[in-house]
């Protein structure tokens, strides 16, 4: 039998150590079981140069410190039997390095030292090997497995005799390097795209390349578009997309009138934001009898003109959402199908999908209906022109409106009584000058006219959730949007913290919490710790996320609930009415669809988006107070961190950061366990939502940063 060629690394006397330890951990992975000294190690590596094996033995010692390696009296290393070999995910980075989830274990991570992270950052799928160190976890990223992103956005630092890319995002804690031969003249000063071209680890930092040039550093519209691009978000739709969707006219032929229901002489109308340029969905009303009233939910037919495999349904699925940010709308869909062919216009006909309840004056559903429509809606109210007219009682529709308000509060009561927690918050939007400049700020509540298409929404989204579920003769999945019951760790803290304010909550079951948890958010209403106990039931909150797989939406205490009202800007709403349609039609849903992926996929634009659109918010209030350095407000504490406490000015709800280093009456620590950061000789507190004076010291709205002193 012949033997079998050992495959050779040659190393040169400017060998980098990363290579050593990368080879090292190949070894002795690949031998589990074996011990190895520094001179076999050296031979099987092909190591002769003196210096060279200097670094292979401190190498030796720094994996046997990280607690990859144990060492045997003999001076030979073998792996450590405790090391432990996972797939996992990314959670977080800092400076240092990165935690990493570890699937089998709540809440616990794995942190990983900088030098051996391969340059993962959240998101990114790896292969990890971990192993228990005092109270803690440690370990060595093996392997990437799926990079979330390798582009990024930020400007070019050329103050040394090398060009490197200075991130926007605040989780890239590297530099990415930019070979000279590829920089022009024209990339300095401006916010550029770069992609990474090699994330070799025995370079000190990623290699990449100048893909886009997006404009001036400050310039307004480059700063937006780099918070579109940075998550991954198109400023425009491709020409392919844009063709086709260009031949789509807007006709609707009598054969297409004959197969739905025509309710274009029945009251419909809109009721939408100022600024709403596309109208997903209209409500309808007809009195049937002295004490029965059909209530009409329209939702805008994109499926009818996006069809399934064509371009502009790949463009929409590869989007996923609307993007909303502080100034502008990113469409999931071109314009001309958004704004124009599918949008519920005022006094056009239009195709829409449609639920019919039949319902009392008590609020009582007798029946419900579903089938494609043909409407034409009488007027398109804004929420503020609509609530004018219930506060005055007269005006447009006002009977209809009347009625529809009252059917609202009877659902939302209902919804409430059943466990529906009842969270409200105020919507931030800026007065922007013609240059993109922030004047003032404003705060948009809810009021009822808000709530009332908020109810008719959610009844028409978990009417078709559960229509589809109860199907089962037909064998259809669903798309559900899932919420799942709060964090029992977190709720613990949170119980704690209330219990020394005198407060309770009931953590028998999740029923009982949810309606605690309602009662407690009306207790504090308008109290000093409001800020504290809202941020800590919030903090405890699962996300909503996409899935076949129906668990239930604890935070509307829903058993069945879907996404079906917003198909002009959300995907999986898409989805959703296409398998809705093919159950009328009897028709046989495409089965080649991987339909959890896509789910998977909507969650995490989802995610993009919201977090995109934060940012977009973080730059304006920086713009904002760019103005007002020096000057002194009131705020409330809104976070606490170990380099300091972030404080949200009460007048404006622009939030900028107290750094700890500039408390200088005490020694300040971090108590994670009761929210605040204690002096260590005289025992003074900064808790979560206690209420401060700061000034403004510094804003820079390049990184999207406000500093504060305390007063």
């Amino acid at each position: 039998m012949k033997n079998k060629k050992k495959s050779i690394i040659k190393f040169s006397s400017a060998f980098k150590k990363t290579k050593i330890k990368n080879s090292l951990v190949s070894i002795f992975k690949k031998f589990p079981n074996k011990k190895f000294n520094y001179k076999q190690l050296a031979k099987i590596l092909q190591i002769s140069d003196s210096n060279i094996k200097k670094e292979l033995i401190s190498i030796l010692y720094i994996l046997k410190e990280d607690g990859f390696l144990i060492e045997f009296n003999t001076g030979s290393f073998s792996i450590s039997k405790k090391n432990i070999s996972i797939s996992s995910t990314v959670i977080s980075s800092n400076k240092s390095g990165v935690y990493v989830s570890l699937p089998k274990q709540k809440g616990v991570a794995v942190f990983i030292k900088r030098k051996n992270s391969l340059f993962a950052l959240p998101g990114d799928s790896i292969n990890v090997f971990y192993f228990k160190k005092k109270n803690s976890f440690s370990g060595i990223i093996n392997s990437i497995i799926k990079r979330k992103k390798n582009q990024f956005v930020g400007y070019i630092d050329s103050s040394s005799s090398n060009y490197f890319l200075i991130s926007d995002d605040k989780n890239v804690y590297f530099d990415i390097f930019l070979p000279k031969q590829n920089i022009k003249n024209s990339f300095l000063n401006k916010k550029v795209l770069v992609r990474v071209e090699s994330w070799d680890p025995s370079y000190k930092n990623p290699v990449g390349k100048v893909i886009k040039v997006i404009g001036e550093k400050n310039d307004h519209n480059s700063n937006i578009n780099s918070i579109l691009l940075d998550f991954g978000f198109s400023l425009k739709f491709p020409e392919k997309v844009l063709n086709e969707s260009s031949k789509i006219k807007f006709s609707i032929s009598n054969s297409e009138i004959k197969k739905r229901r025509d309710i274009r002489n029945i009251t419909t109308f809109t009721i939408d934001p100022k600024e709403a340029k596309d109208f997903d969905d209209a409500l309808s009303i007809e009195k049937i009898s002295n004490n029965l009233w059909e209530i009409g939910v329209h939702i805008a037919d994109v499926s009818h003109y996006v069809k399934e495999n064509s371009l502009l349904d790949y463009e929409a699925q590869d989007r996923g959402t609307s993007v909303y940010l502080v100034d502008r709308v990113i469409p999931m869909l071109p314009e001309n199908i958004s704004n124009d062919i599918c949008s519920l216009n005022p006094n056009v006909d239009r195709l829409s999908f449609s639920l019919f309840f039949k319902i009392d004056k008590k609020g009582i559903i007798e029946n419900y209906s579903i089938s494609k429509t043909i409407i034409n809606s009488n007027y398109r109210f804004n929420y503020e022109e609509a609530q004018e007219i219930l506060n005055n009682k007269k005006g447009l529709f006002f009977k209809e409106l009347s009625f529809l308000n009252n059917i609202s509060k009877i659902l939302r009561k209902n919804r409430l009584d059943n466990g529906s927690i009842n969270f409200e918050s105020n919507e931030i939007s800026f007065l922007i000058d013609k240059k993109g400049n922030p004047t003032d700020v404003i705060f948009k509540k809810s009021i009822d006219t808000n709530h009332l298409i908020e109810e008719f929404m959610l009844l028409a989204n978990k009417t078709v959730s559960k229509h589809i579920s109860l199907n089962k003769e037909k064998n259809i999945s669903c798309i559900y949007r899932n919420h799942d019951i709060p964090d029992i760790e977190k709720i613990n803290i949170l119980k704690n913290i209330i219990k020394k304010l005198n407060l309770s909550i009931n953590t028998s079951n999740p029923n009982q919490l949810s309606l605690s948890i309602n009662k407690l958010l009306y207790k504090i209403k308008n109290t000093q710790h409001q800020k504290l106990i809202e941020t800590l039931i919030l903090r405890s909150m699962a996300k909503a996320v996409y899935s076949t797989k129906n668990i239930g939406h604890y935070g509307l205490s829903f058993d069945y609930y879907s996404h079906f009202t917003s198909p002009i800007r959300r995907y999986p709403d898409l989805i959703t009415h296409r398998i809705l349609s093919n159950m009328i039609e009897n028709k046989i849903f495409n089965t080649n669809i991987n339909l959890e992926q896509i789910c998977k996929h909507a969650s995490e634009k989802e995610k993009q988006a919201s977090t995109a659109e934060r940012e977009s918010i973080k730059y304006m209030q920086s713009k904002y107070l760019a103005s007002k350095k020096g000057e002194i407000y009131e705020g409330i504490i809104s976070g606490v961190t170990e380099w300091g406490l972030y404080v949200e000015i009460i007048k404006n709800k622009c939030e900028g950061l107290v750094k700890i280093s500039s408390i200088k009456d005490d020694h300040y620590i971090l108590d994670q366990k009761s929210l605040c950061i204690k002096g260590y000789h005289r025992k003074k507190t900064y808790t979560l939502g206690d209420k401060v004076k700061i000034k403004i010291i510094n804003v820079n709205t390049q990184k999207k940063q406000v500093d504060f002193k305390l007063i």
